[in-house]
């Protein structure tokens, strides 16, 4: 070997271990995505798969408490950039409860209201014989948002269907 090549090795093996060091002094935790484990200097802790808010809050302690900073902190946990930053504000907002992952959608039934669901029985009661679809024209005439689907649904919930139906005439 001639005196390059010893130095080229010198000099890398100086860097990995400048690196390392580096490493271990600014890193509190580092967070093993394959074994879902937190790995600190004095020991790991276990999370169970699939709980987001744990690493949501993990993530968090590594991009505000350690001086490996957001970006990289998001990174190590697959989030982006501006999520990081989102998940930070709403943290500082709502706390622990801010990281569990809520229901998406509606959270009622703002089309097929009380007054709504009222009408429809007794549409289907005055005229039994009337489909779904002319119960939802009616309603859409009278100022309704309805979708003939919701008034199936409707039909379907109370057991109105004209198979189900009991006839006044036939009693």
């Amino acid at each position: 070997m001639d005196f390059i090549q010893v130095f080229a090795i010198l000099f890398t093996i100086a860097n990995f271990v400048k690196i390392n060091t580096i490493k271990r002094r600014y890193n509190m935790f580092e967070y093993d995505r394959n074994n879902s484990v937190i790995v600190g200097p004095a020991g790991n802790l276990k999370i169970c798969s699939g709980d987001e808010a744990s690493l949501k809050l993990a993530m968090l302690f590594q991009g505000e408490c350690t001086k490996i900073g957001p970006v990289q902190a998001a990174k190590n946990f697959d989030y982006s950039k501006s999520r990081y930053y989102q998940i930070r504000s709403s943290f500082s907002q709502e706390g622990v409860d801010a990281l569990i992952r809520k229901k998406t959608g509606p959270k009622c039934n703002y089309r097929r209201t009380p007054e709504i669901t009222k009408l429809v029985i007794r549409a289907r009661y005055l005229d039994h014989d009337a489909s779904a679809e002319v119960i939802a024209s009616k309603l859409r005439q009278d100022g309704y948002q309805i979708a003939t689907r919701s008034v199936e649904r409707i039909i379907s919930e109370y057991g109105l269907s004209k198979k189900n139906f009991i006839s006044r005439s036939h009693s």
